[in-house]
Order: structure tokens, then C-alpha cells, then sequence
């Protein structure tokens, strides 16, 4: 990564840099911390873009910025920050003092292709290793990322994936619209960034195209069994081994694994909800993750279900060609304000992506930053407040001010949406989704109508409300998301002692650190029980990036250990959910009643992670068996 640039061409790059990063790498390239002036510091409002940052502000850093480049032009690579450079330039960032993000820093700035991620050892390296083999349910993003961890090591796995090919839920759903909520600059492993992003949220299709070519560069199709559902997964004691029942284009068999990882994730199996007549409409229905292109839906009356995260994303499509549109709304989402949520990146970002070094590293430390402080602390209960089902904080109730402003901003001419799209629960007790001003503009189209009654039955010719309503549809489409506190399903896993898993937890699924379950010897799920992000540490991908760190210590634990199997203990493994269990009930979706995917129908939240995301990584770096039982 050179800067080529002459000085006119560095200033028009420039113009697109996002300033707080750009002073960042400036500081960082140059180890002169002196350009990170207090008058230059981002205010740190999460709704705004440039960090709030005023044109006269970014005009200044941009001039300031081109002037201590040029003189870098041709110069020797500038090496990785040391810990107080890491240490100053992120607490100016954040206002506050961040020694506890410093070794999370230290893995994450560096260049592109760096992996400080890397599993340090090999099993050729480990004499006398004994034999073990790994199987992974799924090829999503968090299968991927454990079989190239694995095959890094040398350690022989295969991967069993139920589709045609990889990807995940960027495979299978290809609804209109669908593109992530995550930056795409995080949004991708921090071993494989991408400086050519198109979109600032990337599409559907480029995420997909993304986690193929990860898979074809690092040869992972090899290790993958495609079309090849696992049904069910039995511990053999005797053998010490898992035995698998894998359905695939040969039909049914049978293969055994020292150790099962499951990367099935929690949004994959779509919900649709038991209303009453559901199978009497006569007309196609489908859900949004299981989109079904055939079905024409210009100029026709459709209905949707739901008004979630995909509903939010399709439902503005569907609008510009539909003849009619009712939008059948339990509770309204709140929205965040993202401006460039269906921007293209522009050619100046891309450049500083693609040229100056450390940019990128330090852009996505940008993106990362409120979610490891300032967005957590919005959603803690504060009981002195007291908290309501209007807010649960004095911090909380800002956040909805700022929320409810921005919204009604956008109801001109239509002041009859307001009571229909302004949540009446606290911010963060649901999920927050993305905007960029698409979502009103749907609703005040003359051919959308919301409706915010109770559905009570489904009839042959559409939907009928609790008031009376006849609503006539030609396509009812259910954009009512996934079974998320379903982990697992429907696979069949029996542990020790013929204990089923899904009848142990009882629709109430528990493990510790969302990785490993007692009664389940060399069992570990990925993206399991907890380890949901509530908008408070960037992306799912950090944290699975964290369990797969988790995982190989255990695995190569057991390459060299005298015993078969680990399996934690039952203590352990509750002590941690009772800390767990107590931290979620203080926070706003554990304290309100609003309901929602974040909390499962015993009324616990066994999907979200209620601390901060770099105390997950603080608590994964190393795997402790002293918490495990030894299995011979």
C-alpha cells in the first residue's frame, strides 16, 4: 500500500474520507499524536455521520490530513502501533479512557491480510498428538471461519452443509432489498477485509459472492459436504466419539468425529406464526427467507406480516410495483438514522481503502467503536430513574427523544402515522433497524396502508382483524423472522447418558459462554445460547471470531491430553448463566414487556450477550480445563 497520489488528487480523495478515522491514521502513520486536538474530537453521537463532526470541523482535519501525507509519500511502511499509541489515539476517539480495548486493538489494527488471529501451533508441531477429527454443522460464516481456523492448524475436518453451497442466511434468503445492517467494513473477517466494498451496506449478493470467495481462495470446498443435512448427532460413549446421521444425495448414513461443532446460527429456521385459518388462504404465501420468485406480484393486493428487520428492507420494494399494499404491524421498530444505508462507497474512500495504509484498520476501529462503550450503556436499567416502559434510563430516554425527533421529522402531511410508528417501548428492548428515511416514504404512499389491529384469522380470500376488517389479499407474505431461542432444530442430539438436548433445555437453551453444554462431551456451538449482539460490539462476526479462538485452544487441548473428551462442568456452566441471567434483566430487553425475539417464551433472554463485546473476547482467549470434566 503506497500513497501515489499527487497533491490534488490526495485533497479530492480526502473529500470522502471519514474525518475521525482519517485523524486516527494520521496519528498513527506519523506517531505524532499532537493532530488529535480536543476542537477536532468527534462528539460521539451514534446517529450522526462524521462522529457529528461540523463542516467547518472535517473541512479543517481534511486540509490538515493532505498536508502531513504528502509529505509521506515514498516513505518507509509505518510499523504497528505499540500499546500507548493504540492506548492514546482510541481514548481520544471515545472521550474516555479505553486500556480495556488495547489488546482487542492490537489484533485488529494492522494491515490487509495480516492474521494476528492465526492459530499460533500446528498439530504436526505437537508430539505424540493424539487423533482427532472435527465435524461442523453448517457452511455459513461461522462454519467457514472454524474450518479455515482448523485446516490452519492441520487438523483434519469436514464440513456438512444442507444447501448447494455456502453462505449461510446470505444463501438462502434473496428477498428484495436484502443487504446486511452492519457496515460492510465490519462486516467481514479481521483477517480478510475487503477495500472494495460497493455499498457502505452491501447487498445480498455481494456478501454471498464474499464468503464464496473466502471459500475458494482458502480451499475450504474440499472439506465442505454439500447438500448434506446433519439429522441427528448421538454421543457414543464407548467410542468416545460423535456419531452423525447425515442425509445427503446418497441417501442416509452414518459417520463418527471426536469433536461436533455446531454453526447452524440463531436466524435460520423461519417463523410463521399459528393463525388461526393460515392453510385456508388460496393464494401463495410464503416467507420472506424462503422468497418465492415466481409469484407476480405487480398490481396485486398483497398483505405482509410483520414489520421486523426483512420486512423493512423488502416491503419498500414491493411498494413501487404493487397494486395494493396492507402492512399488518404487531409493534412499530425503532429506527436509527443511517444516511448511507443504500449508498455506493465513493471512489475517494475507496482509494484511501485501497492506498493508504492502516486507513482501512483504523475506518473499521470507527465503525467498532460505539458498540464496544457508548451504545451498551443506553440500554443499562437504571432503577434510581426509575425505569417505565417508556424508558429505562435518563441516558435511554435521550436515545428515544432523539429517535422519536427523527421520525416525526419525516410524517409531514401524514400526522396519522405517528401513533402507528412511534414505539411505545424503550429503545433497545427490540431490535433496532437501520433507515435512511425509505421507510416512512413507503408508508405514505397512496397505495400503503398500515394496519396496526390484531390479526384474528386468516381467511381464502385474505386476512381478517380483531376489529371486524376484511383485508382481501392475492399474496400474503410473512415477514415474521426465525425461530431464534430454537437453537439447533430440528437436529436430534443426544449427549451422555442418552440426554436429549432440545428436551433438556426445554425451549430454554443455556451453555457456557454460548459454546459448551454439560451432558455434551466435545460439543461446541457457534453463535449458540447468548451470544447475540444488541447493536453494542460491532458484528456477529467478532464474536464468532472469539468462539472459534475458544475452540481450537479445546481442540488442541484434547490433541494433547491423555483424556478423549471435555465437557463442562455443570457448576460452571450455571454459575455463568446466573450472571448472565441477572445482567440481561437489566437491560432494556429484559426489563420490558414489548416481547420480541431478543427474549424466548419462558420470558428469559437466551439469545442476547449483555456485556460488552470485549468481555466475551476476555473470557474466550483461553480454553480452561480445570472448568471441565475429563472424560477417559
Amino acid at each position: 500500500m503506497t500513497i501515489d497520489a499527487d497533491d490534488a488528487q490526495l485533497r479530492r480523495h480526502l473529500r470522502d474520507a471519514e474525518v475521525p478515522a482519517l485523524l486516527m491514521t494520521v496519528a498513527h502513520l506519523t506517531g505524532d499524536t499532537s493532530i488529535l486536538r480536543d476542537d477536532l474530537r468527534p462528539p460521539g453521537w451514534l446517529f450522526l455521520p462524521q462522529g457529528g463532526l461540523t463542516a467547518r470541523q472535517r473541512e479543517e482535519a481534511r486540509a490538515l490530513g493532505a498536508a502531513v501525507l504528502a509529505g509521506l509519500r515514498g516513505g518507509a511502511p509505518a510499523p504497528a502501533p505499540d500499546a500507548p499509541t493504540l492506548h492514546r489515539i482510541s481514548s481520544w476517539a471515545l472521550g474516555m479512557d479505553t486500556a480495556d480495548l488495547v489488546p482487542l486493538l492490537a489484533e485488529e489494527i494492522a494491515l490487509p491480510g495480516a492474521d494476528l488471529k492465526a492459530p499460533g501451533w500446528s498439530r504436526d508441531d505437537l508430539p505424540g498428538a493424539r487423533d482427532v477429527e472435527v465435524a461442523i454443522v453448517g457452511a455459513g460464516m461461522s462454519g467457514l471461519l472454524a474450518a479455515y481456523r482448523l485446516k490452519q492448524a492441520g487438523v483434519p475436518v469436514v464440513v456438512y452443509e444442507k444447501n448447494s453451497d455456502v453462505g449461510g442466511t446470505w444463501l438462502e434468503n434473496t428477498y428484495p432489498g436484502c443487504r446486511v445492517d452492519v457496515p460492510s467494513h465490519l462486516y467481514s473477517y479481521s483477517f480478510a477485509r475487503r477495500a472494495d466494498w460497493e455499498y457502505h451496506f452491501s447487498t445480498q449478493d455481494d456478501l454471498l459472492r464474499y464468503f464464496m470467495d473466502f471459500a475458494k481462495q482458502h480451499g475450504l470446498y474440499e472439506h465442505i459436504c454439500l447438500d448434506t443435512e446433519v439429522r441427528a448427532a448421538t454421543w457414543d460413549e464407548p467410542a468416545g466419539r460423535w456419531r452423525l446421521t447425515l442425509d445427503g444425495p446418497d441417501g442416509e448414513r452414518t459417520v463418527t468425529s471426536t469433536v461436533l461443532v455446531t454453526a447452524v446460527g440463531q436466524l435460520n429456521r423461519p417463523h410463521v406464526p399459528g393463525i388461526p385459518g393460515r392453510d385456508e388462504f388460496t393464494g401463495p404465501a410464503f416467507h420472506s427467507a424462503r422468497w418465492d420468485h415466481s409469484v407476480r406480484l405487480a398490481g396485486q393486493r398483497v398483505a405482509v406480516v410483520g414489520t421486523g428487520a426483512s420486512a423493512i428492507q423488502f416491503v419498500p420494494e414491493i411498494a413501487k410495483t404493487a397494486g395494493e399494499l396492507r402492512i399488518f404491524q404487531r409493534t412499530p421498530p425503532w429506527l436509527r438514522p443511517t444516511p448511507n444505508y443504500h449508498q455506493p462507497v465513493a471512489d475517494g474512500l475507496r482509494w484511501l481503502h485501497e492506498h493508504l495504509p492502516y486507513y482501512s484498520a483504523w475506518y473499521r476501529f470507527w465503525l467498532l467503536a460505539p458498540g464496544l462503550h457508548q451504545v451498551l450503556e443506553g440500554w443499562v436499567v437504571d432503577r434510581d430513574y426509575p425505569p417505565s416502559e417508556r424508558a429505562v434510563s435518563a441516558v435511554n430516554d435521550t436515545l428515544r427523544a432523539t429517535l422519536t425527533g427523527y421520525t416525526r421529522g419525516q410524517l409531514a402531511g401524514r400526522p396519522d402515522l405517528e401513533r402507528l410508528v412511534i414505539p411505545a417501548y424503550p429503545v433497545g428492548a427490540k431490535r433496532i433497524l437501520r433507515d435512511n428515511g425509505t421507510w416512512i416514504a413507503t408508508l405514505k404512499r397512496s397505495n400503503v396502508r398500515l394496519v396496526s389491529e390484531r390479526i384474528e384469522r386468516i381467511t381464502p380470500e385474505g386476512i381478517r382483524t380483531a376489529d371486524g376488517a376484511e383485508h382481501p389479499a392475492d399474496v400474503i407474505i410473512y415477514g415474521t423472522g426465525f425461530a431464534a431461542s430454537q437453537f439447533l432444530a430440528p437436529m436430534t442430539v443426544t449427549g451422555r447418558g442418552g440426554i436429549d438436548l432440545h428436551r433438556s433445555w426445554n425451549g430454554d437453551a443455556r451453555a457456557y459462554l454460548g459454546l459448551t453444554v454439560p451432558g455434551f462431551p466435545n460439543l461446541f456451538c457457534l453463535y449458540g445460547p447468548n451470544t447475540n449482539l444488541a447493536g453494542h460490539g460491532g458484528s456477529i462476526i467478532f464474536l464468532s471470531e472469539c468462539g472459534v479462538t475458544y475452540l481450537l485452544d479445546a481442540v488442541r487441548h484434547l490433541l494433547d491430553a491423555p483424556h478423549r473428551a471435555v465437557e463442562v462442568r455443570r457448576d460452571v456452566c450455571d454459575a455463568f448463566n446466573a450472571e448472565v441471567d441477572a445482567a440481561n434483566a437489566e437491560r432494556a430487553w429484559g426489563f420490558s414487556k414489548a416481547g420480541g425475539w431478543f427474549v424466548n417464551q419462558a420470558g428469559r433472554s437466551a439469545q442476547n450477550w449483555p456485556f460488552p463485546a470485549q468481555e466475551y473476547r476476555r473470557r474466550t482467549r483461553r480454553f480452561d480445563s480445570a472448568q471441565y470434566l475429563h472424560l477417559p
